[in-house]
C-alpha cells in the first residue's frame, strides 16, 4: 500500500502481557499490559526517543508567506433623502446574486445580511420600522425584529 512506511522507525509491541503465555519472536519486542501497566514506562521511553530522533532528522522547513484577502466590511450611512445606504462589496453581492421576487431567496438574503451584522449596524445607526434601506441598486424596507 505505502512502501515508504517500511523505511520508518517502528516498535514491535505485544499486549495483554498479564495473560499472554507465548513469547514474541523479535528479541527487541516489548510486552505491555494496560491492566498492570507492565512495560508501559519502557514503551513510552522508547517511543519518545524514536519521535525525538525522527524530528531531529527532518529538514528545517522553509518559511513561506500566506496571503489572505482583507476582510471585506460594510458601512451604513444616511443618504440625503433620509434613506439608509449599506455599502460594501460583500453586502452588495448578497443582494445582487439573489432573485428578490422569490420568497425563499429573500429570506436567504435576510439571513446572510443578519449574519454579516448589517441588521445590528442599521439598528445602532438609528434605523426605524419602515425606513428605506438601499443595498446597491435595490431598495428594501427596514423591519425591526424579523427573525
Amino acid at each position: 500500500y505505502r512502501p515508504d512506511l517500511l523505511a520508518r522507525p517502528r516498535l514491535v509491541v505485544g499486549s495483554k502481557a498479564d495473560v499472554a503465555t507465548a513469547a514474541l519472536d523479535d528479541p527487541d519486542a516489548l510486552t505491555l499490559s494496560a491492566v498492570t501497566r507492565q512495560g508501559l514506562d519502557v514503551f513510552l521511553g522508547r517511543l519518545g526517543s524514536l519521535v525525538d530522533a525522527a524530528r531531529a532528522a527532518e529538514p528545517e522547513l522553509e518559511p513561506y508567506v500566506v496571503l489572505r484577502p482583507a476582510e471585506e466590511g460594510f458601512a451604513v450611512v444616511r443618504d440625503d433623502d433620509g434613506a439608509w445606504r449599506v455599502s460594501g462589496r460583500s453586502a452588495e453581492r448578497v443582494v445582487a446574486m439573489a432573485d428578490l421576487t422569490n420568497e425563499e431567496a429573500l429570506e436567504y438574503v435576510q439571513v446572510r445580511l443578519r449574519r454579516m451584522g448589517v441588521e445590528r449596524a442599521l439598528a445602532r445607526a438609528g434605523a426605524r420600522e419602515g425606513d428605506i434601506v438601499r443595498v446597491g441598486p435595490v431598495e428594501l424596507e427596514y423591519q425591526e425584529g424579523i427573525s
